[in-house]
């Protein structure tokens, strides 16, 4: 899912109306080189609204990505949970790309920090694996590649399957402690009381918005209160096909800069596309991978729906949330006219027509 920004930090970045102005290539460059990585000058932005990522050329001639997290997005211990993640499924031999471990080289420290106040510079995790440097926060982890998974092919989906279930094996071990839990409240009624909140909201859209919204989540509240024990565990989070990539030896994930606590189905809806048939069809072989590797829930099913749901209006709210950023009103120009929200309160118009279904399977599942 698109971020949270529950626990701001104590950093004057925070507020910034520009908060990566300062990240210029000479300060990435300097602070991989003062976390032990030495560097032959190659350097490539990378797509990415929330952080800033780059890929970097290493001296050895290797390359590794280096992400520089948001200012007042996660906590430090919620960033160290997400590599301790990622450490874990490794052990597992669950393919994910995990985080180098970095080494503070203080003679390589850029001069402009070198006589800062005691902290400034500092490596945090048992890796260690996350640098503090000034007001920014990084990490840097092995460049893998791969394609996006062709979903149209039965056994790659079953592989898929196959994957989330092990992934969840090792999320089930034990529940996270800091990072989010996916649920009505906290995904979707604090994205929703946020916008009440923001001015771009247009007013002359904002009763009918708020009306509908406030009956898509109460309809998403009474699905989640109909699975009765619903089991919440480590996820991935936000598992869309640009999250994973794939190779000759199979798939592996990349980014968990989301992961959550949840139910197991939020990992497998993002994967399925077409129409009801296909949509389907993919989530019967899908499961197939799945329950040949992790028993699934079956109830579950009925969270589609409000699952989705819930990240239509979360995404609203982080693109408000993140408006003082220049990237946003540039990359979301529409975002505060009213033919956006009219659009989007008809998108949860549908979700209320498919989550007041009187029979408890997904619409869309019904032959």
């Amino acid at each position: 899912m698109p971020d949270h920004d529950d626990a701001p930090l104590s950093s004057p970045l925070a507020d910034s109306q520009t908060p990566y102005a300062d990240l210029t290539p000479d300060l990435v460059l300097d602070a991989i080189e003062a976390f032990g990585h030495r560097v032959d000058g190659r350097l490539l932005q990378l797509n990415s609204y929330e952080n800033r990522v780059f890929q970097i050329g290493l001296d050895d001639g290797g390359m590794a990505v280096a992400k520089f997290y948001r200012a007042s997005r996660w906590t430090d211990d919620q960033i160290l949970e997400e590599h301790d993640f990622a450490l874990e499924l490794m052990e597992a031999e669950v393919p994910a790309v995990p985080p180098l471990p970095l080494a503070l080289v203080p003679e390589r420290v850029p001069a402009t920090l070198a006589q800062a106040p005691e902290g400034t510079v500092r490596l945090l995790g048992t890796l260690p694996s996350l640098g503090v440097l000034g007001l920014h926060r990084l990490a840097l982890t092995p460049r893998r590649g791969g394609r996006s998974p062709e979903l149209e092919d039965p056994e790659v989906l079953r592989w898929l399957g196959r994957f989330l279930g092990r992934l969840h094996t090792v999320g089930a071990r034990r529940p996270f402690a800091h990072r989010l839990t996916m649920g009505v409240a906290e995904t979707g009624r604090s994205a929703r009381d946020s916008l009440a909140d923001s001015p771009l909201l247009p007013p002359d859209q904002r009763a009918m918005w708020l009306g509908v919204a406030d009956q898509a989540l109460d309809l998403a509240d009474e699905a989640f209160a109909r699975v009765d024990g619903l089991r919440l565990r480590r996820l991935h989070g936000d598992c869309h096909p640009g999250n994973i990539l794939w190779t000759p030896d199979g798939p592996h994930f990349v980014d968990l800069d989301d992961a959550c606590m949840g139910p197991a189905v939020q990992d497998l809806w993002m994967l399925l596309s077409g129409e009801r048939a296909e949509r389907t069809r993919q989530l019967d072989v899908l499961l197939d991978g799945y329950e040949s590797v992790c028993e699934f829930d079956w109830r579950e099913l009925k969270l589609i729906e409000p699952l989705r749901t819930l990240r239509l209006i979360h995404h609203s709210a982080w693109i408000a949330r993140r408006w003082h950023d220049p990237a946003f009103p540039a990359a979301f120009p529409w975002f505060d006219s009213g033919v956006y929200w009219q659009q989007q309160a008809d998108a949860l118009r549908q979700q209320i027509e498919l989550m007041s279904q009187s029979d408890d399977t997904p619409a869309w599942l019904i032959d």
